[in-house]
């Protein structure tokens, strides 16, 4: 590809001129390009909207994601009425703040507790709870992580970092097409003067998987 006016003909005559401010001089990866042509071409054959598109877009980079699954544990750590009604039906309790939708309708949600550490995978494929957590991490996906997570789940805790005592339970949930499993981590402690929003950004997608612990702030820090 000679530069980034031609990277753009071949993504589909886009015209030279457009309200977007990236920089024509970088030419896009070979990934990108094929992307663009393809999404050009299903535009051209009215296959699909590019309105809606766009719609698919903004979701997954600004509306879904574990950012929305870190205040739903926060809540819970904040607020004991929530933290309950999370526990005994998780649907419901994270409708409340409107993160349901395609993946999402049938969420149950697990606690971590000093002598309880659950442990998400989805043993068939990459089910996955897209409205808190948004796409799978590809080590999720993978075969060795699926076979080994219901096998040896401690030896695999250890490869993350979590090595738990073998007085703790460890409990391993298998996410299916119907069920979705979201962990609620052990609030830290050192947090209590916290607000909910200080909270949330201490939660990590990992540790609402279960495979990493949520660490206080002076802990967390490079």
């Amino acid at each position: 590809m000679a530069d980034g006016a031609t990277a753009a003909g071949v993504a589909g005559g886009a015209p030279a001129q457009h309200d977007h401010d990236h920089d024509h001089q970088v030419v896009p990866d070979d990934i990108a390009l094929r992307v663009r042509a393809l999404e050009s071409i299903l535009v051209e054959k009215e296959m699909i909207d590019p309105a809606e598109l766009d719609a698919v877009v903004d979701a997954y980079e600004n509306r879904i994601g574990p950012r929305n699954g870190a205040q739903v544990v926060a809540r819970a750590w904040t607020d004991p009425e929530y933290k309950a009604r999370l526990l005994a039906d998780g649907t419901a309790a994270i409708g409340e703040f409107g993160f349901l939708g395609a993946q999402g309708e049938h969420m149950v949600v697990v606690e971590n507790t000093p002598e309880v550490h659950n442990l998400v995978v989805c043993t068939l494929c990459s089910c996955y709870p897209w409205p808190t957590l948004g796409l799978p991490p590809v080590w999720y996906k993978s075969a060795p992580y699926r076979a080994r997570a219901v096998i040896e789940p401690r030896a695999v805790l250890r490869e993350f970092g979590v090595d738990l005592p073998d007085d703790v339970e460890v409990r391993v949930w298998d996410s299916t097409a119907e069920i979705r499993y979201l962990v609620l981590p052990e609030r830290p402690a050192g947090t209590e003067g916290l607000t909910e929003e200080q909270l949330a950004e201490l939660v990590s997608r990992d540790s609402m998987i279960g495979v990493a612990r949520v660490a206080a702030p002076e802990e967390s820090a490079p």
